[in-house]
């Protein structure tokens, strides 16, 4: 303990720093026992970030890049299995028409441990790049932030109900960008109505939400999904974990000790982690997809007293 069901590297994306084994090298020296290897996926030549661009990459390279960080992933988790329980798969890119088809796509190619599902796009646009891309994507949703939520939470259920990712990445990470995103979502009655049936299906079918840190790091109070969210998805008999959505060695395991925080004011009393099915296990896979793994609770009592928290950096 701690762990992270979502991270990258700059080996393997553009936009993130240092290479896979040196980020999972310092998730040791944190002393965290669990750690989930997530790359982005391919995307549409339409969908590809400026710095793709740049450097010459489609679709198809984009391709090659994940199959060379599955390899590469698949063999750091042999190497470093006496010192720290890595899984392998992907964060999911839900874009436009064809997303779906990618994602399944990929998991029917690759035997991977888990996927995280995440929206990063609204009406084509990114809304977590830049201030000035959010705004032409609320510009299309009507004009104001209300109606942008709207449309980003009306894709993010598109995405659960094609998918029903075992991890629900960033849930809320619509409010980044947006003119208060410290606000309330109850702030909006229509918006927190569409917020709810998104948890309610997302509990109905298992799926763990992420308590993911990058939300710190990037200037807002709480981590996502606000606090006042995890009450509302933990009333439901909702399930979470810990993520750090790390893109180098200097964010793994960032701002935790806030991440924490959160937890205890949500009253959530327990935290759960991907774990490995053993041959001789009686434990059942809880998604027929990924039968090689089950989670795991740890009471958040427990996890207090693990050493990670005694060090500095929290």
């Amino acid at each position: 303990m701690p762990w992270s069901h979502h991270s990258h590297s700059g080996q393997f994306c553009g936009h993130a720093t240092d290479t896979l084994e040196a980020v999972i090298q310092h998730a040791i020296s944190k002393r965290m026992t669990t750690f989930c290897l997530t790359e982005h996926i391919t995307r549409s030549d339409l969908d590809l970030y400026p710095e793709e661009i740049s450097s010459g990459q489609n679709q198809a390279s984009l391709s090659k890049v994940y199959d060379d960080f599955y390899h590469e992933a698949r063999r750091l988790q042999k190497l470093y299995a006496g010192q720290i329980q890595l899984f392998v798969g992907f964060e999911g890119e839900w874009i436009r028409e064809g997303s779906e088809a990618i994602v399944k796509d990929l998991l029917e190619r690759y035997e991977v441990d888990t996927f995280v599902g995440s929206v990063h796009h609204v009406h084509t646009f990114p809304v977590d790049f830049d201030t000035a891309t959010y705004h032409k994507a609320r510009e299309v949703a009507g004009g104001s932030d209300e109606e942008l939520f709207e449309d980003y939470l009306d894709a993010q259920l598109a995405m659960l109900k094609a998918l029903r990712p075992p991890v629900v990445g960033h849930f809320d990470l619509i409010r980044l960008k947006s003119d208060e995103p410290d606000q309330s979502f109850k702030a909006w009655p229509k918006v927190w109505e569409k917020l709810v049936r998104n948890l309610e299906f997302v509990a109905v079918y298992g799926g763990i939400v992420e308590l993911n840190s990058s939300s710190l790091r990037k200037g807002v109070k709480e981590c996502y999904p606000q606090v006042e969210i995890c009450k509302t998805f933990h009333a439901m008999g909702g399930r979470f974990t810990l993520s750090d959505d790390s893109h180098g060695i200097s964010q793994v395991a960032l701002n935790y000790g806030k991440v924490l925080q959160c937890v205890e004011r949500a009253g959530i009393t327990e935290l759960w982690h991907l774990a490995t099915v053993g041959p001789e296990s009686s434990d059942t896979p809880p998604d027929s997809r990924f039968p090689n793994v089950r989670w795991a609770a740890v009471q958040v009592t427990e996890l207090k007293e693990h050493g990670f928290w005694k060090q500095s950096e929290r």
